[in-house]
């Protein structure tokens, strides 16, 4: 039995680290997000997943609320925290780079990509047992994104991470537990 899982990164809102939680879909997310729902109700999805976090939250809800569908809330899809929020980045990319080549480490007050990595696919894992046979859209982040989709096949890397958009969109059919293909259906 086929279960297919909808990855939305979320669309684009203003950046601010203190915010992390509660900022919202700039005018361009709220745009995006109305071209996310369009396609995800061609797919005429069954079951609506969210990170916690505003701005992923948004990203779905106009598909669900068109498709008179809740949204759950797992904390588990929220973005990684790649340090605390006072830890400076010269270069926020080589950051990234370094936290994917060496998935054990973390920097002062971050969570490694071997932890993200735990906590996203055991949701993925509860998300497959629970709805078998279902099409899942799950609203999540670029980092947490790319990690999961990496413990399943290793070509989602951090050169992957580099070219996802916000929004970003993948349809990844599994069969039981095992990812058998990606398909990426945002278009800019």
């Amino acid at each position: 039995m086929k279960t297919h899982i909808y990855m939305v990164r979320h669309a684009e809102s203003p950046f601010t680290l203190n915010e992390e939680e509660t900022r919202e879909l700039s005018e361009k997310g709220w745009r995006d997000a109305k071209r996310i729902a369009t396609l995800l109700e061609a797919e005429q999805i069954d079951v609506f997943v969210s990170s916690s976090y505003r701005r992923a939250i948004q990203t779905v809800e106009i598909a669900a609320r068109k498709l008179e569908k809740d949204i759950a809330i797992e904390p588990r899809f929220r973005e990684r925290d790649l340090a605390s929020h006072d830890h400076p980045f010269e270069n926020f990319e080589q950051a990234v780079e370094k936290a994917f080549a060496d998935p054990a480490y973390s920097y002062p007050g971050g969570e490694s990509n071997r932890d993200a990595c735990i906590r996203g696919v055991a949701a993925v894992k509860d998300v497959l047992a629970a709805y078998p046979g279902k099409k899942v859209a799950i609203g999540t982040h670029g980092n947490i994104l790319t990690i999961i989709m990496n413990h399943f096949d290793d070509r989602y890397d951090f050169e992957f991470w580099k070219k996802t958009t916000k929004p970003d969109l993948y349809k990844l059919t599994f069969e039981g537990d095992s990812l058998m293909e990606v398909n990426r259906l945002w278009e800019e």
